[in-house]
């Protein structure tokens, strides 16, 4: 039995913004504007998955999971008050966020789970 797996090329070769296998899309996306604050990279960062997910045949109302990592958890109300104005309140996922460091300049990225 042979099952599908479809990739979204990201902005890097060598990662897809975007993969869809068994009724199922992950994807996972950062801000392009590096030097905006925390609240703002969120909103963009948001944003790119709306769109990631529109491309994969989903929406925001069928992310199942999102995990977001921000590198300074003293500042998770901003990331809080960006995810609160876009999240689907009649169907929110599962959340986590988790402290980390991040390459180049990206104060948050966020990975999902969705159904397509």
């Amino acid at each position: 039995m042979s099952e599908t797996i479809k990739r979204f090329p990201g902005s890097v070769p060598t990662r897809s913004k975007a993969v869809a296998h068994n009724g199922l899309v992950y994807s996972v996306a950062t801000a392009p504007n590096k030097s905006a604050p925390l609240y703002e990279q969120t909103r963009e960062t948001l944003a790119a998955i709306d769109r990631n997910l529109a491309e994969a045949g989903s929406h925001k109302s069928r992310i199942l999971r999102a995990t977001v990592y921000i590198t300074d958890m003293g500042r998770k109300g901003e990331m809080n008050r960006a995810w609160d104005e876009w999240v689907d309140r009649a169907n929110p996922p599962q959340r986590a966020c988790i402290g980390v460091a991040l390459e180049d300049k990206d104060l948050v990225e966020i990975l999902v789970i969705a159904a397509q």
